[in-house]
């Protein structure tokens, strides 16, 4: 059986490749999808994660991401995110291939929100801010820059020495740390935040007109990366999918629980891409976009990196 190691996913990665497969994806839909979380405390008053997250398109391929997220890990030289994706063919259900867990996560969510920012975002923008030190953030960067003219990358992090620019320049890729986040967010077309922020980061205040604001980080109703006139500011609201967003994520818990919308007022990316519920009105409306992730990405992904790699051996 086929195992798909980091640096071959990685090495497989087309950042518009996957956007145009996601699009595809949230067109077609897909059969079943399911979301499991549990959960351990940690005697440092931390959470360690594991996700399960299954998705079925019939006679097509099935799978499952099984995800770890260990906070403290860093700490010991380990990463947070660990994991293992299973691939099953559609119509003998066999098993034709595992894949890296984590390595599948980045480029699967750097390429969830490169989507929304293609459907959302000013076809113009040119200046984008990353928040965020850790894995996600240079993915995020390069796939943003991937579907954006962008000229200008300002990455800011809580500590600006745990960051490191060098690499994303080598590459071309216009990146600057910053310092000043509300200065920063004043001057960007594109925020994207990746980060276990549990109070706001970003303050609708600082949102120019015409700013598209991709929330990434936060998976459990306790984390917000946003405020809530953030969420006021904005013309439309989207999520991913609601399974993994409404009721699981805060930046979405959180207006609801205030009253500020209608479950029924958020647009999914399931009706985006099928043209069922409008995209971005004008130039000067902002647009506010909260990634949850979801078996249904992750199958999609999976199934993408498998084909190149069959078709290219």
């Amino acid at each position: 059986m086929l195992h798909l190691d980091a640096d071959q996913i990685h090495g497989l990665t087309s950042y518009p490749g996957l956007v145009d497969t996601l699009c595809r994806m949230n067109r077609q839909g897909v059969d079943r999808i399911d979301r499991m979380l549990l959960s351990q405390p940690t005697a440092a008053d931390a959470q360690n994660d594991w996700l399960l997250l299954p998705a079925w398109s019939f006679g097509s391929y099935f799978g499952i991401k099984l995800v770890s997220v260990f906070p403290e890990n860093p700490r010991r030289d380990l990463p947070a995110v660990q994991g293992l994706y299973a691939l099953f063919e559609g119509k003998t259900g066999a098993a034709i291939a595992t894949l890296d867990g984590a390595a599948l996560t980045l480029v699967k969510t750097a390429a969830n929100s490169a989507m929304a920012s293609h459907l959302l975002s000013r076809a113009d923008s040119s200046t984008l801010l990353v928040c965020g030190g850790g894995a996600l953030a240079p993915h995020l960067i390069a796939a943003h820059c991937a579907v954006r003219p962008i000229r200008r990358v300002l990455w800011w992090n809580r500590r600006p020495d745990a960051i490191d620019p060098a690499p994303l320049q080598a590459l071309g890729l216009p990146v600057e740390i910053t310092h000043d986040l509300a200065g920063a967010c004043r001057g960007a077309d594109i925020v994207s935040t990746a980060t276990r922020a549990t109070v706001p980061i970003i303050e609708g205040a600082w949102l120019k007109p015409g700013a598209h604001l991709d929330l990434v980080g936060g998976y459990l109703p306790e984390m917000r990366e946003a405020d809530d006139e953030a969420f006021r500011r904005a013309a439309r609201h989207y999520v991913d999918a609601r399974l993994t967003t409404v009721g699981v994520a805060g930046d979405v818990c959180a207006p609801l629980a205030a009253g500020l919308i209608e479950e029924n007022e958020l647009i999914d990316m399931f009706q985006l891409n099928r043209g069922e519920r409008p995209g971005r009105g004008n130039d000067a409306e902002i647009t506010w976009f909260k990634s949850g992730g979801g078996g249904h990405e992750d199958l999609a992904v999976a199934q993408y990196l498998y084909e190149r790699h069959r078709d290219a051996n």
